[in-house]
């Protein structure tokens, strides 16, 4: 069945949604990377980015934020980009782990792979996978213009967050270790892993980040820019690996209750794909136990049930002037 709402409907019920969200309570910031624990708690936003290149916003959507683990999601596709569907789920994989992000065990469990890209261990891996190899600039450089390419804007480098994060990242830099001893990595430990603190320590807006899900809604074409960014074969593979793992140990019960392929972020971002339809992002610090945004998720799953979209029904969404 096909679905149709105006884009005026969309832009009321974006506001209705961000009107029942804001005085939500629950949650608490990240406090294990010093910098996330002094966001404040109070901020929230709401963006949608349509195929067209109208974005409806309510809130706090140019507030620039830590992307954290959705950066992952960019990599993937850098890597997917680089070399191949096949490749990647040689090098990596695409199974959920079912445990914490940044679970070592789940490396021992799954005989030494990765699982993922959108795990700690896989994206590590996936860093390493960046082309070229042993160079460390060219490969920030491609890291960089990708994560522009998907949010259709350049990105800045948080500082701060950046040098918070380096010096609490103990747990990585035992997971970058462990993969090397597994030849799960695929260039010097220490660079991936450098990288991938870069990466999750970009500064993004979930405006940004509406647009990056809705190129890879959109098949790979930017509803901004215009560019094609990947080849729209991949955009099935990119959803597919977001919707097994996007919100890791709870992933199976937020595909449940919103049906909506989703990447969430300890720095209180969720980025969401409705495949042919729009993408969606939502912004608030305050997370549950999984490391997920309280409000970005309540926000996302209200406007997806008024809606009545789902991956899962076999509904399609068309949205009109």
């Amino acid at each position: 069945m096909k679905k149709t709402i105006s884009v005026a409907a969309l832009k009321s019920l974006v506001n209705e949604a961000y009107e029942q969200v804001k005085s939500a309570k629950g949650g608490a910031n990240a406090d294990y990377i010093p910098y996330l624990a002094n966001v404040p708690a109070d901020l929230f936003g709401i963006a949608v980015s349509l195929p067209g290149g109208e974005i409806i916003e309510a809130g706090d959507t140019r507030y620039v934020f830590g992307i954290e683990s959705i950066s992952k999601v960019h990599t993937a596709v850098l890597v997917l980009r680089q070399s191949g569907p096949e490749k990647l789920l040689e090098k990596i994989g695409a199974d959920a782990t079912g445990l914490p992000f940044n679970s070592i065990m789940a490396i021992l469990l799954e005989k030494d792979h990765p699982s993922t890209p959108l795990v700690n261990s896989g994206a590590i891996a996936a860093c390493s996978m960046v082309g070229p190899t042993a160079d460390a600039d060219a490969k920030w450089k491609a890291i960089e213009e990708n994560m522009a390419d998907l949010c259709g804007s350049p990105l800045v480098l948080l500082e701060e967050l950046y040098r918070s994060e380096t010096a609490t990242n103990f747990n990585n830099k035992s997971i970058a270790w462990l993969l090397k001893n597994y030849n799960r990595i695929y260039d010097d430990p220490d660079m991936a892993l450098d990288l991938y603190t870069r990466q999750c320590s970009m500064g993004v807006t979930a405006r940004q980040l509406a647009v990056a899900g809705c190129t890879i809604a959109n098949y790979g074409l930017n509803p901004s820019t215009g560019k094609q960014v990947f080849d729209r074969a991949l955009a099935p593979k990119i959803v597919a690996l977001i919707a097994a793992v996007g919100f890791y140990e709870h992933t199976g019960d937020w595909m449940y209750t919103s049906g909506i392929p989703a990447k969430t972020g300890v720095g209180g971002g969720v980025m969401g794909v409705l495949p042919g339809g729009f993408g969606i992002a939502a912004f608030a610090p305050p997370l549950d136990d999984a490391g997920n945004s309280v409000k970005a998720q309540q926000a996302v799953q209200y406007i997806a049930r008024h809606l009545g979209v789902n991956v899962y029904s076999g509904d399609s969404i068309e949205i009109t002037a």
